[in-house]
């Protein structure tokens, strides 16, 4: 019997599906001793590094953010958009960046969004096809299904920053204007009430932390 290929990218699409049924079927968690189980029971034999491969790919795909999950570890990463299969964007604090990661098909991006919106006790679905939550991470979610989406489910990820700007920095970055930290400090030493206002993206949240 011929093994199926394994590479970087992950594992056949076919020979992951049989699993997910056999997990589901079972109630079972990916943890690699099920799937072990779960190809074996398909006449499936892989070595333990091709287990892992798929151990881990389901766990991310499950319980994770699938494809996305690699972006949202890099901590230089703010924001990770996805407005098609193979559109899917990072905001690294300079614009947004076309990445080479993809999804295998529009209803892999819908169930994402669906299990992510479930994650933050949201309801996503055709009745109700937007959501703006928060994730237990902390990240802030919103997804838009079709036919409000064109074409795709529209998900965007803003992902919380380990730790706040210091003011000299929202300074540098021109967050906020020459001399706006005096009148900060100001406010603050005087223990005075203030409005903060802006756009999305503009930066509230950062100069509130």
């Amino acid at each position: 019997m011929r093994r199926p290929t394994v590479t970087g990218a992950g594992m056949p699409p076919g020979l992951l599906d049989g699993v997910r049924r056999w997990l589901a079927e079972s109630g079972a968690d990916p943890t690699p001793a099920r799937v072990a189980q779960a190809l074996r029971d398909q006449g499936r034999v892989l070595g333990d590094a091709e287990v892992l491969v798929a151990a881990e790919q389901l766990r991310s795909e499950l319980v994770g953010s699938g494809p996305l999950e690699r972006l949202l570890a890099d901590p230089s990463v703010t924001d990770v958009l996805v407005s098609a299969p193979d559109r899917v964007w990072v905001d690294r604090g300079g614009g947004l960046e076309l990445t080479e990661v993809s999804f295998p098909d529009a209803t892999a991006v819908r169930r994402l969004a669906q299990r992510l919106a479930a994650v933050a006790g949201r309801r996503l679905d055709d009745a109700r096809p937007w959501v703006d939550a928060r994730l237990p991470n902390g990240a802030r979610l919103h997804a838009v299904l079709p036919p409000v989406a064109v074409g795709c489910t529209c998900l965007s990820l803003r992902v919380v920053r380990p730790r706040a700007f210091t003011l000299e920095e929202l300074v540098a970055a021109g967050t906020v204007p020459p001399g706006g930290d005096r009148v900060l400090r100001a406010l603050l030493d005087a223990r005075l009430s203030f409005l903060v206002s802006g756009g999305t993206g503009s930066g509230n949240p950062n100069l509130l932390l």
